[in-house]
């Protein structure tokens, strides 16, 4: 028994020695992330290995489950990716340790899409817009429809969404002309819900002009003049911008003025432009959490995809 408690105690210490090597080989590599953005990419690869190694030497250390609580435990830490604990195993993503929509690091990313990035694909369902370099993503119909991805939450308990989405206009999208009903295409536009039952966190609107207003029934509800209302469970928790600043439409991808992003607006969205936080969405419920998935929609309320469409062509959500 003594030998045996000998040995017992080598291994221990051996343990703690190994750990403590790779927290000093973590160090190093995150400040080599900090400093080379050509060497980011490489350094994420091999944190991620020696997290999991340190992980494997020192199993009184329990795995994160969101970036919360690594900021928590370091506040030091750097934005990037780390290995987090979900309800069915490790997975990796990418946390923001910095300030994102008025509050502190700790961020975790559930979604993102950069479709400039010609090795990405559209979501299982959308449709594939290109056009002047540019790709986005649709509906695929010949009615008002949506078309959704979601985005679960792997277990983290959050109280704060946080996120962005750019898109572009397709012919002559009407912002808030569809049914008043949330489970409905209600908008032309993006549509960003949580749960199975969907409550509304954020709504992305695509008005049919900027600057002419021969038909303000169809021009965003932020828009001089416009004679459009908001659905009442959308409320102030939207953006609406159009991307034709003609004095028609045409079936087309605009592609000169990306949508949501507060910029390029025309005369009669200047308020629209003007809209706090944009291009951030953020929804804070203070005290209460939910482990909800989020679901982005691509909504039409009429007509085939190419008669009006919102195809988004980048997308990045955290919660906390």
């Amino acid at each position: 028994n003594t030998n045996f408690t000998e040995l017992d105690k080598q291994i221990l210490q051996t343990t703690r020695d190994s750990a403590q090597k790779l927290i000093n080989i973590v160090n190093t590599l995150s400040n080599l992330q900090d400093t080379s953005t050509s060497a980011a990419g490489v350094a994420d690869d091999i944190l991620l290995i020696a997290q999991e190694l340190l992980v494997l030497h020192n199993d009184s250390t329990a795995l994160p489950t969101s970036c919360k609580e690594i900021k928590e435990r370091q506040p030091n830490s750097l934005s990037g990716y780390y290995i987090l604990a979900g309800p069915t195993g490790t997975y990796s993503t990418y946390c923001n340790m910095g300030t994102l929509c008025g509050s502190g690091g700790g961020w975790t990313r559930l979604a993102y899409l950069d479709m400039s990035d010609a090795t990405q694909n559209c979501p299982s369902g959308f449709r594939l817009y290109q056009s002047g370099g540019v790709r986005a993503c649709g509906r695929n119909g010949n009615s008002g429809s949506c078309v959704s991805v979601q985005f679960p939450s792997n277990g983290i308990s959050y109280s704060q969404i946080c996120g962005r989405v750019t898109g572009y206009q397709y012919h002559s999208s009407d912002a808030f002309a569809g049914p008043n009903d949330l489970n409905s295409p209600y908008v032309d536009g993006v549509s960003i819900t949580r749960g199975s039952l969907r409550q509304h966190v954020w709504t992305l609107a695509n008005g049919l002009m900027d600057s002419d207003n021969n038909t303000p029934q169809f021009f965003c509800p932020c828009s001089t003049e416009s004679s459009q209302t908001v659905p009442s469970f959308v409320g102030s928790h939207y953006f609406c911008e159009s991307g034709n600043n003609a004095s028609s439409w045409a079936n087309i991808l605009y592609t000169s003025d990306p949508l949501w992003d507060g910029q390029g607006c025309g005369s009669l969205e200047v308020t629209c432009c003007a809209a706090s936080g944009i291009p951030w969405f953020h929804r804070d419920y203070g005290n209460t959490t939910t482990t909800d998935y989020i679901e982005l929609r691509v909504c039409g309320d009429g007509g085939a995809t190419n008669d009006e469409d919102s195809p988004f062509s980048f997308y990045e959500i955290y919660v906390k």
